[in-house]
């Protein structure tokens, strides 16, 4: 039985004045490209720029961890989302490749110091992948674009509360 996930709020979602790098694995590219798409719709729901939004290919989701830092690192962005599909096979490679990919983004939002979102799907079989890259809140990809933009506006609300209090140099590659 198919749960379904709520709808996403995106009411006062605003993506305007932000920069966002989205790192995309090509290997299932079936689905990657699907969550890409949800990506998109989101952040142009919610005011992003096509020229705010940059797009990063990855060979596999083991390559996206350093993709992801790399673009967070460069202070362009306010904002990183990582997209990937990895299905569980007959080996335990995906249990290699799948928590790799998961501890490895998030050290890189932890160590850049911006939002690094996780927009990797881990899947048991090619039914679930596929169940996670429909529309809206049924895509991951969406999910993950709702969610950084949600957390860039927070870390810019945080940076300039910070900055009253004279700590600015903190968080201030969200100003």
């Amino acid at each position: 039985m198919k749960k379904e996930q709520p709808e996403i709020d995106n009411k006062g979602n605003n993506a305007a004045g932000f920069r966002f790098a989205v790192v995309v694995s090509r290997w299932n590219s079936s689905f990657t490209d699907r969550l890409l798409e949800g990506t998109t719709e989101a952040f142009r729901e919610c005011g992003a720029t096509e020229e705010a939004v940059e797009v990063f290919k990855v060979p596999g989701a083991f390559e996206l961890p350093l993709a992801c830092f790399k673009a967070a690192e460069s202070g362009r962005f306010d904002a990183v989302i990582a997209l990937g599909v990895v299905i569980r096979g007959e080996t335990p490679h995906f249990d290699h490749v799948a928590g790799q990919a998961a501890n490895g983004i998030m050290q890189a939002g932890m160590t850049a110091g911006i939002p690094v979102l996780f927009g990797v799907i881990t899947a048991d079989t090619v039914e679930q992948a596929e169940g996670r890259c429909g529309e809206r809140s049924n895509n991951k990809g969406y999910e993950a674009a709702m969610a950084a933009i949600e957390v860039a506006n927070l870390y810019r609300s945080m940076a300039k509360e910070q900055g009253v209090r004279g700590n600015e140099k903190k968080l201030s590659h969200v100003v």
